[in-house]
């Protein structure tokens, strides 16, 4: 599904879609339908705007994940900054593309996430990292400090959580640390059980929040 309150630039993304295989099974032009229409259709996949009219795109993402978590949230905007990044991916954006990126970047961005991968414009990966690497690098004690019997992460989930976050695939994480599939895939399921959370998503958005804590 695509939501974007211009008419010619939502029909463009619908149809390069298209074009590559995919199934458009709606599209909207404002908030409030963008809700509607998502329920209705229920997508495997949202590309979202988030300058909307009638509601604001970080609040459609969190209306509608909070009606199928299982619906993953690819936002495309204009905007790179900051403030808008993080609204998305703590409303529960999967990923996060800026508009200037080029028509093979949003189908492969698309196709990621529709596997479940966090995906972001290379530039926007680093301020995830940013916004979390003061949780990696505090003792396991001081990260708790606010957060009794907060979970403590081996320095190889640590490193492994930073890839993640970046949108490295399993593979892509095994090649640069040197280990099997199945040893990464390891890594991230113990990181996932600490936490308390259900897939690479919700890590990653642990993370951008936990961050955010550290920096008050």
């Amino acid at each position: 599904m695509v939501v974007d309150d211009h008419p010619m630039w939502r029909e463009a993304v619908a149809r390069d879609l298209a074009d590559a295989g995919f199934q458009v099974v709606a599209t909207a032009g404002d908030g409030p339908e963008a809700v509607r229409r998502a329920r209705a259709a229920a997508p495997q996949v949202l590309v979202l705007d988030l300058n909307l009219p009638g509601l604001p795109g970080a609040e459609v993402c969190r209306q509608v994940v909070a009606a199928d978590p299982a619906l993953r949230v690819l936002v495309l905007s204009a905007s790179g900054e900051h403030e808008d990044v993080l609204a998305a991916v703590k409303s529960g954006a999967t990923g996060y593309l800026v508009k200037s990126a080029g028509r093979e970047e949003l189908l492969e961005a698309v196709r990621r996430t529709a596997a479940g991968d966090p995906v972001f414009t290379p530039g926007l990966a680093g301020l995830v990292l940013g916004e979390f690497r003061r949780l990696a690098a505090e003792p396991a004690g001081q990260a708790g400090s606010g957060e009794p019997g907060a979970p403590r992460l081996t320095a190889r989930e640590t490193e492994v959580l930073r890839m993640v976050a970046k949108g490295l695939s399993y593979r892509q994480i095994a090649e640069r640390l040197v280990l099997s599939h199945r040893t990464v895939q390891n890594h991230v399921q113990n990181t996932l059980g600490k936490l308390q959370l259900h897939n690479r998503v919700e890590l990653v958005r642990y993370a951008i929040e936990r961050g955010l804590d550290a920096e008050g």
